[in-house]
């Protein structure tokens, strides 16, 4: 396999005298989904905030392309292209689509915001993606469903170019069509050549959209392996730790 756009080679990461990370490697590579899951505690949103340059990791190697690069702030990790979705997706229901997607880099021209270059910009990012639930860039975000919600904030990382996208429990809250809607989207957005992790506990989607799946357990991770080649009993197994691989490649 290619080499991955984001490899962790034995990172760590303590709070005072609890080691929540212990020497975990993790790949993502591009156009293939990688689902991280674990139980609550298992440290994903740890090794997620290291990756984001929120929560630096204490010790260890991260690699961008292959070369080492260090990620001790947001803005680092911004200009590397990786972008985090977060579970509650950072929206201004008080603002339309166009603001949201742009919100913090708006496009100016003669000092004022160009708001016909960021509605063009906008919807060729909704296009790229085969959006088609929306009815305007001019609706306020308070309007919008669960999955239209998501799918601009997904949509929003597309705006900013990135090369890495990490989306925390996309699904959540979301019915059953929304939920097809927005795992659709995250396969369009990996087919795109966008190195996509999701954080889910919900195996089925897992197995539905992701081409490989990592488990941490207890701040290790018990398993890296192709979705094609474990099954859900398996996963449960790496998840609770009744099951380990013997040899995490």
């Amino acid at each position: 396999m290619a080499t991955p756009i984001i490899e962790l080679r034995q990172v760590t990461k303590s709070f005072g005298p609890v080691s929540v990370l212990r020497g975990v490697d993790f790949q993502a590579h591009a156009g293939r989904v990688t689902a991280l899951v674990g139980d609550n505690g298992a440290g994903k949103s740890t090794l997620i905030k290291g990756l984001a340059g929120v929560q630096p990791y204490d010790g260890g190697e991260v690699l961008f392309d292959g070369q080492p690069v260090d990620l001790h702030h947001p803005r680092e990790a911004a200009r590397h292209g990786i972008e985090v979705v977060y579970q509650d997706l950072a929206l201004c229901d008080n603002l339309d689509i166009v603001q949201n997607m742009f919100l913090g880099r708006e496009e100016t021209k003669a000092s004022t915001f160009d708001e016909g270059q960021m509605e063009v910009e906008a919807a060729r990012a909704l296009m790229s993606l085969s959006v088609k639930t929306v009815k305007s860039l001019r609706q306020k975000v308070s309007s919008l469903s669960g999955g239209q919600r998501q799918t601009v904030a997904i949509a929003r990382s597309v705006v900013k170019q990135a090369r890495v996208v990490i989306l925390d429990e996309p699904t959540a809250a979301l019915g059953v069509a929304q939920t097809e809607q927005v795992l659709n989207l995250v396969r369009r957005l990996a087919d795109s050549g966008v190195a996509v992790i999701i954080i889910s506990h919900n195996l089925q989607d897992v197995f539905q959209v992701a081409d490989d799946i990592s488990v941490l357990y207890l701040g290790s991770m018990t398993a890296r392996v192709a979705a094609k080649d474990t099954n859900p009993d398996d996963v449960v197994g790496y998840i609770t730790g009744t099951k380990r691989m013997e040899a995490v490649a």
